[in-house]
């Protein structure tokens, strides 16, 4: 494996030296740490605006003094602790799962739109928490979790196999086609079930259109262990991911078992898309607006692309969740409508850039 690894990594390097020598690849490595210094920086100021942000404004500082000096007998500090940092925890764990779930599908497809809710795996998460909701009476995340995993592997695997029928390669526009036609089939699966069922749809209309709002430690610890072993496999999946990038030939010619490699990438994304729908409802855009950027900055080299999209998805989610706070203030604007609404014009600009046509 090791072999395989290094033989990759060597050819990478090859690559890179031939399209411009190593000036290129240290300018990347700069653009990744502002990339990386410049999110974090963003991600915490956002993060103390947005724990102060609510129906009781409080101040910074006081934020602050919450965290680090925690007074339980001080009302601003309950508010703080046990309502607003773990919506914003949560929104730094669901959006890294999202970032690093939509870089995995980009870079397996070869496909620049794939994202988890563009290929059909947030519609499978959904209908499979419509049916545990409707006919099985399940009402907790700890309950969700399970059927969003099954959801989400099956849509994604029932993409794959569309988008390769007839022995047949799963190009990215067979593939983008099969995860649409998927999505709305799932979609119009999903609606025929609510619209039958009242108390179900009542359940489900307050997860369905993605929130952080009201989720407490207790969900963040459920999902997070799934979201832990999601990064780790997507880490060790690094060299592999490397060589497809070069195409499945030179991939195969260098050793890499690209099937391996798929199915472990399906594994992961499954974890990773399954646990944050799971957690937060299906949210649009984040792991496709986090990949583009990240890649941008990172190129396809996945040492700095993998902790680069996760730390950028964080970001991205955290930043979306506080500015739809602060556009609808006092009243509240959902994560999932925030996302949709600052990532829509970013999807538009991508189909109209002509440097998308493949990684």
């Amino acid at each position: 494996m090791l072999d395989t690894a290094d033989t990759a990594d060597t050819a990478h390097s090859a690559v890179t030296r031939s399209a411009g020598a190593p000036r290129p690849r240290r300018s990347a490595a700069r653009r990744t740490a502002l990339l990386m210094v410049g999110s974090a920086t963003l991600l915490a100021v956002t993060a103390v605006i947005g724990i102060g942000l609510g129906s009781n404004p409080i101040h910074p500082a006081t934020v602050v003094e919450a965290v680090f000096a925690y007074d339980p007998m001080n009302n601003a500090h309950l508010v703080v602790v046990l309502s607003r940092v773990p919506r914003i925890l949560l929104g730094v764990v669901v959006g890294a799962a999202l970032g690093l779930a939509g870089t995995l599908m980009q870079s397996v497809t070869r496909n620049p739109l794939a994202d988890p809710g563009i290929l059909g795996v947030n519609a499978g998460a959904s209908l499979a928490v419509v049916i545990a909701i409707a006919f099985l009476g399940v009402q907790s995340v700890s309950g969700y979790i399970w059927f969003a995993f099954v959801g989400a592997g099956a849509a994604a695997a029932l993409v794959y196999l569309l988008g390769s029928a007839r022995g047949n390669a799963g190009t990215p526009v067979r593939i983008a086609l099969a995860g649409t036609a998927v999505s709305i089939v799932i979609g119009a699966l999903t609606q025929m079930v609510l619209l039958s069922n009242e108390p179900a749809f009542n359940a489900f209309r307050f997860w369905a259109i993605g929130s952080l709002q009201g989720r407490d430690f207790d969900v963040i610890l459920t999902v997070l262990p799934f979201i832990a072993v999601g990064i780790l496999a997507s880490l060790a999946l690094v060299a592999p991911l490397n060589a497809i990038t070069l195409g499945d030939d030179v991939a195969t010619g260098l050793g890499t078992n690209t099937t391996a490699a798929r199915i472990g990438v399906a594994f992961a994304v499954v974890l990773l898309a399954g646990a944050a729908t799971a957690a937060a409802g299906p949210i649009g855009f984040i792991g496709l607006g986090a990949a583009h950027i990240a890649r941008f900055f990172t190129g396809n080299e996945h040492r700095r692309l993998i902790p680069a999209s996760v730390l950028l998805g964080a970001t991205l989610l955290v930043v979306a969740d506080t500015l739809g706070r602060i556009a609808v203030a006092p009243a509240e604007l959902q994560t999932g409508v925030a996302a949709a609404l600052f990532g829509g014009p970013l999807f538009v600009a991508l189909v109209r850039s002509r440097k998308v046509a493949a990684l």
